[in-house]
């Protein structure tokens, strides 16, 4: 038999305070004098009280939860880029409810859906896609979105990302000084701004050297995809590098390059690739990648977000962050290039 909780007005009796004194030791950010703060956490500790923070959001209006919408965490970015986000919240006194959601703008729609009935204060979309209509829905509901390694066409919403376009023209420059005119690029999911401005960038840059892109497939941020993207590129005419819309991708292709094809990597074909997550330093992959600024992503992320929450923006607000090219040995380094 489970015993009664117990309320906020027992806490007040024992420590010999008031129950909205209990109320502001308790409410992030409320003032109450240490003398207070010390003798009701002494009577809370004494009776096992916990407070009721839903009931606290519907008294005060604040729930001081931010959802976090991911789509998938396949992708070492992503668990590493949400622990940071969960950290960098709750420095700030916030809680963070995750939720996972598929690519697809109807099942994001009735996830984000499901997360406004939590009265959350916010929403962080980590690279899944978000309907025009989905934004409107809540900008009426009064709660702040912000988009996290994925932006929108439109202006409606604030959002941060790596400057990718700039990170694939570092990628097509690197590839074309060292020689390689023969160049293939294993794309990810077409939906996705992240890999549309990734290959604008390089493509573009093959261009303005009078290089056109070799061959191309399709991996949809997927290893299994991407693998069976590398045996049909590499199946007639192969290229002699070849650029992978990101590492998670990228681990599978190098596999099927040397363990199905024997191909060596870099003397046979150079492969480079985007985030530099904690794998692609293993001795096994050794990967060349343009490193996503990860910890300067979410520091931008969270003070947009509070700014928004607080009332302290003004308007919406798109923040493109350089990250480096990271060179290692999975392709070819161009004769006096600077690492």
């Amino acid at each position: 038999m489970t015993s009664p909780k117990v309320t906020s007005a027992e806490v007040a009796k024992l420590a010999g305070v008031s129950q909205s004194a209990v109320s502001r030791v308790f409410t992030p950010g409320a003032s109450a004098s240490k003398k207070t703060v010390d003798k009701v956490k002494k009577a809370a500790e004494e009776l096992g009280y916990r407070p009721n923070s839903l009931a606290r959001a519907m008294v005060s209006g604040r729930s001081r939860i931010i959802g976090l919408v991911v789509a998938y965490l396949e992708n070492h970015f992503y668990p590493e880029a949400l622990e940071k986000l969960s950290n960098a919240l709750q420095e700030r006194g916030y809680h963070v409810l995750v939720f996972l959601a598929p690519n697809t703008a109807a099942d994001i729609d009735n996830v984000v859906e499901e997360i406004l009935d939590y009265q959350v204060d916010g929403i962080i979309a980590a690279s899944v896609g978000m309907s025009t209509e989905l934004s409107a829905r809540c900008q009426a509901a009064g709660v702040p979105m912000v988009l996290f390694n994925r932006s929108q066409d439109g202006p409606e919403m604030s959002a941060v990302t790596s400057d990718n376009f700039a990170g694939g023209r570092k990628v097509a420059e690197f590839l074309l000084a060292s020689g390689h005119r023969k160049i293939g690029y294993i794309a990810g999911w077409e939906g996705a701004s992240t890999q549309r401005d990734r290959e604008a960038g390089f493509v573009h840059k093959l261009a303005e050297e009078g290089v056109d892109l070799h061959a191309r497939g399709v991996g949809n941020f997927k290893m299994e995809q991407a693998a069976e993207a590398t045996r049909t590129m590499f199946a007639q005419d192969p290229p002699e590098a070849v650029f992978v819309a990101n590492d998670h991708m990228a681990f599978a292709v190098m596999d099927v390059l040397r363990s199905e094809l024997g191909l060596k990597v870099p003397e046979d074909v150079s492969v480079v690739s985007y985030d530099d997550v904690p794998t692609a330093a293993w001795p096994a992959y050794n990967l060349t990648t343009v490193r996503q600024p990860a910890n300067r992503m979410v520091s931008e992320t969270v003070d947009i977000l509070l700014d928004e929450i607080e009332g302290e923006a003004h308007g919406p607000r798109r923040v493109e962050i350089d990250g480096p090219l990271i060179i290692r040995g999975s392709a070819r380094i161009p004769e006096g290039w600077k690492t």
